[in-house]
């Protein structure tokens, strides 16, 4: 469903924010679109949206084996050199990555109403620093970041791995269904729901909807979040 609640009752208020990165704060995954379709050309084949919702969200060897073999190019390229000459391509289009409509606001808001917040990316720490150096006054309000080559995420989504090892290093012992998740991907949503916390889904408009399922809300836009429907601190209302 877009733009609203899945038909599940909130129990309770959340006090807790994860927050994917890619496709969901940082305006990245257009980069992996073209540099994929880059590679793909070359041997006279198509990068649709059918294969990037299967890859989005996975750690990078996964994305990539997923890659090679729903084109079937093990023949000609293994899912290694894949992500080899995707690298050199990535690097300077990351250092260019823009904050993602209405991400600033709600991590501001959060931020300032005393909500504690981390990041759980399936980025390695290189590619985190690189997408995130023009946005540090941002990520500095994070509790703490969580990142896809941390020794505790030994699997990559949709295993709930990186959303436990995050909820772990907030302060206190949180139950997961204090824990609100953000995230754009499939895999994301799944790994979330399999950690037993509330997803809100954010996905690119090009998704196939029926990739929403799970999500317990869908929103088109971080702008169109309302933070009082989870039990949050509501957006200040701005007097004329």
């Amino acid at each position: 469903m877009a733009n609203g609640m899945a038909d599940r009752a909130i129990t309770g208020s959340v006090s807790h924010v994860i927050f994917d990165m890619d496709g969901l704060l940082l305006d990245t995954e257009g980069f992996y679109t073209l540099v994929q379709e880059r590679i793909l050309a070359r041997y006279g084949k198509t990068f649709d949206w059918s294969l990037k919702a299967k890859m989005m969200g996975k750690k990078a060897i996964e994305a990539a084996r997923v890659f090679v073999e729903a084109m079937e190019l093990q023949d000609v390229l293994t899912a290694e050199a894949f992500l080899e000459e995707r690298e050199g391509m990535l690097q300077q289009l990351f250092t260019t990555t823009e904050l993602m409509p209405g991400a600033k606001r709600l991590i501001n808001h959060l931020h300032a109403k005393g909500v504690p917040m981390c990041v759980a990316t399936g980025s390695h720490r290189r590619h985190f620093q690189l997408k995130t150096q023009n946005h540090g006054e941002i990520f500095a309000m994070m509790h703490h970041i969580v990142v896809g080559d941390d020794p505790e995420v030994r699997n990559g989504k949709p295993s709930p791995d990186i959303f436990l090892a995050a909820a772990k290093r907030f302060e206190g012992s949180i139950d997961p269904r204090k824990i609100l998740v953000f995230e754009d991907a499939p895999s994301g949503v799944a790994a979330a729901k399999n950690a037993s916390m509330w997803v809100v889904m954010v996905p690119d408009p090009r998704l196939d909807p029926s990739y929403h399922e799970g999500a317990d809300q869908v929103l088109s836009s971080l702008e169109g979040f309302d933070p009082a429907l989870w039990g949050l601190p509501p957006f200040e209302v701005l007097h004329q």
